[in-house]
């Protein structure tokens, strides 16, 4: 028999917990945001990885596009 204690990471990261105080906060009156804002942290850190990816497929365009210019 194995006594290896297996422990697994993960949980509520920053984004989750601001979305929870912002949720909070939205509901009890405190803030009067867009829930545009107050879902902001579950949705800007996607938009800011889908945007590199758009950046890195443009620059490795153009390099393979210069490439084939001058081969």
């Amino acid at each position: 028999m194995s006594d290896k204690i297996q422990v697994s990471g993960g949980g509520v990261g920053l984004g989750g917990l601001l979305f929870v105080a912002f949720l909070v906060m939205k509901l009890c009156g405190v803030i009067s945001w867009s829930w545009w804002w107050v879902c902001a942290p579950l949705w800007i850190p996607l938009a800011i990885f889908l945007a590199a990816i758009v950046i890195f497929v443009v620059i490795a365009g153009i390099v393979l596009a210069v490439k084939a210019a001058f081969s």
